[in-house]
């Protein structure tokens, strides 16, 4: 997922605070590692991991192999989209080294745009190859949905109109993030397309799509000042703090109506991380600040995680 959004900063005069410590890793090893994005991983592997939990608890089995391969694909995929928005944003001239967000390989002169673009082939072809496996196991399902997922990383920020250009960035990071992974994952397990992971894709795709929000409004100004409108810019800050609470706090009661097998209530446990997130966005954070609820977000949806699979241990209705 997501994927962090870029901005042309080229205009804009920082604080001594906003900056971030752009040194490069000291081996190639590390630097190849830091222009994959580690920390946005968890956001393609979470949804997985719940839509194989939910297929665990409702079936009783686990197809191990093809787990492992869903698992490893999606990882692959956000690896390809992030090398090549990496790669695609500096040749715009959307990237530069003075950028509010993380530093990015190709504007840091870590790696030139064509190895960068290369290495995010070489992502897509490996999810490619285990989506022919995957194919194999659900038919044309899981089809459709991989070669949009491949397409989708893609048209990012490739093409005349680019997502991450437009307000529609939420809306694919919900659709992919959220429905299609926790959805896709469980129906390689049972080969059936249930309500209840349409709900659980739902619920998980809401914080996914609040990272991405959240990045878009710490770049309100310089993504303006790009040409980028995106969905925070038709929004303005203050609906978009709204929206970011909303994004927060509508799965916790999402779950409840889904009819998932085990317990739900757990869940409740991530509201104190919810509404500190709020509250600081509320309380004026920006820049760093800003850089590190990225992260906190992304966390909440794996703690939502982590809970359901807590609740689905447990047993009974929730």
């Amino acid at each position: 997922m997501q994927q962090d959004p870029h901005t042309t900063t080229a205009t804009l005069t920082l604080e001594p605070t906003d900056r971030l410590d752009v040194q490069a890793p000291p081996s190639t090893l590390g630097r190849w590692v830091a222009a994959a994005r580690p920390k946005t991983l968890l956001l393609a592997a979470t949804p997985v991991l719940a839509g194989i939990a939910l297929a665990i608890a409702e079936t009783g089995r686990l197809a191990p192999l093809v787990a492992a391969a869903t698992l490893v694909a999606a990882v692959a995929i956000q690896i390809g989209a992030n090398l090549h928005n990496d790669a695609v944003d500096f040749e715009r001239g959307t990237d530069t080294p003075d950028r509010l967000g993380p530093p990015r390989a190709t504007a840091q002169g870590w790696f030139s745009a064509r190895a960068v673009r290369n290495a995010a082939h070489l992502a897509f072809g490996l999810a490619f190859l285990l989506g022919v496996f995957l194919v194999i196991q659900g038919g044309w399902p899981i089809l459709v949905v991989g070669l949009a997922s491949l397409i989708g990383g893609y048209a990012y920020t490739s093409g005349p109109h680019p997502i991450a250009y437009g307000p529609f960035g939420e809306v694919y990071v919900l659709a992919f993030f959220g429905l299609a992974s926790v959805a896709g994952s469980n129906y390689l397990q049972t080969l059936t397309l249930s309500g209840p992971a349409l709900l659980l894709g739902l619920a998980l795709g809401l914080p996914a799509a609040a990272v991405l929000l959240l990045n878009n409004y710490r770049d309100l100004e310089t993504d303006r000042a790009a040409g980028r409108r995106t969905l925070c810019h038709v929004l303005g800050r203050e609906r978009a703090r709204v929206l970011y609470a909303l994004l927060l706090l509508l799965p916790l009661g999402l779950v409840q109506g889904a009819r998932l097998p085990g317990a739900t209530w757990p869940v409740v446990g991530a509201l104190p991380l919810a509404l500190i997130l709020i509250a600081r966005l509320y309380r004026g954070a920006h820049g760093a600040a800003i850089n590190a609820m990225l992260g906190q977000t992304g966390l909440y949806q794996a703690l939502l995680t982590g809970l359901l699979i807590g609740g689905f241990a447990l047993g009974g209705r929730g």
